[in-house]
């Protein structure tokens, strides 16, 4: 095995480019805050019904991923695999800049995000949203943690592996936390499943999987570092199989509340109900987030090149988007029960199918939270040692050994 080399990334012009870019859009999310805050909500697209509008989809999504993209590092200190190790620090790295991107979204589209320390301060431990406060802060610890230990001289592996272990555990609570947010309420039928955590979990396996293959490739690109194809091609195998799995748990959801007589009307409404929401489901959940990338990923090695798991890595982050979105903005666009056996009718559109359309502010703060993620990530590998010299699975498997 081949002694891993790790060096601060010296910029480029293109990482220079890519930072501007990046943070033009920051820029462009704090102006649409201040919009927002200055003019209320009114100016955007959400409603008395839909609460929860595009930003926080991408605040939903972006706080998913950061869980999923640890994973690598998991592998790698958890279940021990050595072909992970390289890639160990730039994933914990991701995972803080998604949280943190997230984050930045979930807390300026409340309104009045001053007012957050009331709700760090005086806790209802009966709700999941005081829970999901100490799992995000503690996510960044743990994680922070976490890189420190593989970066300090003189750790072992055993402590390497500890708080790795720590770190693994506490994203699995963390992910179960936000699942647990739509699975919870029970008023909504569009939410009400107990089935979500777990569907929360895979999620963001397979989502924060793709944007670490995504970003970490150009990040290697634009700083002129080397990332073999074997390591893209094994990345994507990965992938497919996750794309595969949110899929069944996604097919085990819909069927379950088939089955159940109270989620019959909901469930007609998102599969069959000709609306946007159908549309999102089926074409942008399960085609191409879920059946193409499987048909690009899950295949002989030899038959994927490198820009076919990039391609499906795209896919399956569109896919994901149209999921979160479905999830969050459809279970709230189909109105609430609230006279079981009757039908109910006011000016406030009660018992109604309430339409939502995005605003330019919503879409501004939601790709900043994106932007955000990534100049967090290119300023740590700038500053830090946290991306080798060269990423080849022939520079850490042992000969002879299978890195499947």
């Amino acid at each position: 095995m081949a002694t891993i080399e790790y060096r601060e990334v010296k910029p480029t012009p293109a990482l220079w480019m890519m930072a501007l870019v990046s943070a033009v859009f920051v820029a462009a999310a704090g102006l649409a805050v201040l919009y927002i805050e200055r003019h209320g909500h009114i100016v955007t697209g959400m409603n008395n019904q839909i609460v929860w509008g595009l930003p926080h989809v991408f605040a939903i999504f972006l706080i998913v991923s950061a869980s999923g993209a640890l994973n690598v590092a998991s592998i790698a200190s958890v279940f021990g695999k050595v072909e992970n190790k390289p890639m160990a620090r730039y994933s914990g790295l991701l995972s803080i800049a998604l949280l943190a991107g997230g984050l930045a979204v979930l807390v300026l589209d409340l309104g009045r995000p001053e007012r957050l320390i009331i709700a760090m301060t005086r806790n209802n431990f009966k709700s999941i949203f005081a829970w999901n406060i100490y799992l995000y802060t503690g996510f960044f610890a743990v994680v922070g943690a976490y890189i420190y230990v593989q970066m300090a001289r003189g750790m072992s592996e055993r402590s390497v592996r500890i708080v790795g272990t720590a770190a693994f555990l506490w994203r699995l609570a963390l992910t179960t936390g936000t699942g647990s947010i739509f699975g919870w309420l029970v008023a909504r039928p569009g939410y009400d499943a107990a089935i979500m955590a777990p569907l929360f979990i895979i999620m963001s396996f397979s989502f924060g999987l793709a944007f670490f293959i995504l970003i970490l490739s150009g990040t290697c690109r634009l700083s002129g570092r080397e990332m073999a194809d074997d390591v893209v091609k094994r990345l994507g195998r990965l992938l497919g199989v996750f794309a595969a799995a949110v899929l069944y748990f996604t097919a085990i959801r819909h069927l379950t509340n088939l089955y159940a007589a109270e989620h019959g009307d909901v469930e007609h409404f998102i599969l069959a109900g000709g609306t946007m929401f159908t549309g999102l489901f089926w074409i942008g959940q399960v085609v191409i987030g879920g059946v193409i990338p499987l048909a690009l990923l899950l295949r002989p090695a030899e038959r994927t090149s490198r820009a076919q798991v990039m391609l499906a890595a795209v896919l399956v982050i569109l896919g994901g988007l149209a999921q979160i979105y479905v999830i969050v903005i459809g279970g709230q666009a189909f109105p609430l029960e609230i006279f079981p056996g009757y039908t109910a009718s006011s000016a406030f559109f009660d018992g109604q199918i309430v339409g939502y359309s995005p605003t330019l502010a919503e879409w501004a703060l939601g790709l900043g939270g994106v932007a955000l993620t990534v100049l967090i990530s290119a300023v740590g590998v700038v500053a830090l040692r946290i991306l080798p010299m060269r990423l080849s699975d022939a520079d850490v498997i042992p000969a002879g050994a299978n890195p499947d």
